[in-house]
């Protein structure tokens, strides 16, 4: 059976002092990673002060990004390299920020996935839906071949390990949330890609989680779907209170 995962994306927000503070009040608080597993992803600024205060605690510290190469002449990038010898163990990929900010590509992502696996990371790979392609129907050709191009050559003990979020942008900060039968869609169309990649043994051995305004008042009916794992909470994420009221969400 896969454990439920809840995840946090700080994105750039909140500043160190006030990471730290986070993890201070969350302590202690957090469910049996056998129960459930949660990770907050922040910048790359405040990951070590994190760890640090991090010692003891089941919750798992991301990183927002890196880079595909490990070392090199790469000015202001994050070398997947230096967040696993820091002690970072997840690395989010493709955020639909980093497609539409930074014109991140298909091959991009890949090869960050790869760099990803090289160094021990658990990538979260994020797939995007704008509006326009849902109201064009243009959708499951959209997310289908964003999940097959960033799998390209990852073999499946490594596909077997990795998180996969369907985050439509258009739900992504506007306070906007997939109904719980669109959430569910999208998941189920990322479990099926999986599954004619590799097999369903392993597409059901993948967590599958939604992100876009998902938040403690809608995770309850989210998380009840067939298909969904978790969730990649944005703004929820930002305040201890409510990143708990979703970590905690089985023991309701």
């Amino acid at each position: 059976m896969k454990i439920p995962f809840v995840a946090g994306n700080w994105k750039m927000n909140l500043s160190v002092d006030e990471a730290v503070k986070f993890l201070q009040d969350i302590k202690g608080k957090l469910p049996d990673p056998k129960v459930t597993e949660t990770c907050i992803a922040a910048s790359p600024l405040f990951l070590e002060s994190m760890i640090q205060e991090n010692v003891g605690s089941s919750l798992l510290i991301s990183a927002e990004n890196c880079f595909y190469e490990d070392e090199g002449a790469y000015t202001g990038e994050t070398s997947p390299k230096a967040l696993h010898e820091m002690g970072v163990t997840h690395v989010i990929i493709g955020h639909s920020e980093r497609r539409k900010y930074f014109n991140e590509t298909d091959d991009i992502i890949n090869k960050k996935v790869h760099a990803a696996f090289r160094n021990h990371l658990t990538p979260i790979v994020c797939c995007d839906e704008t509006m326009s392609r849902r109201e064009s129907s243009d959708r499951i050709s959209w997310v289908v071949s964003q999940v097959t191009n960033a799998l390209k050559s990852i073999d499946p003990q490594q596909a077997q390990h990795i998180i996969v979020a369907y985050e439509p942008s258009w739900a992504i900060g506007s306070g906007k949330t997939a109904s719980t039968d669109e959430a569910e869609e999208g998941c189920y169309l990322i479990r099926q890609t999986i599954a004619d990649l590799y097999s369903d043994d392993l597409a059901n051995q993948v967590r599958v989680l939604y992100g876009g305004s998902v938040n403690d008042d809608n995770a309850d009916e989210i998380l009840a779907q067939t298909d969904i794992d978790g969730v990649l909470a944005g703004g929820a994420s930002l305040k201890s209170d409510s990143f708990l009221k979703l970590a905690n969400f089985l023991q309701k």
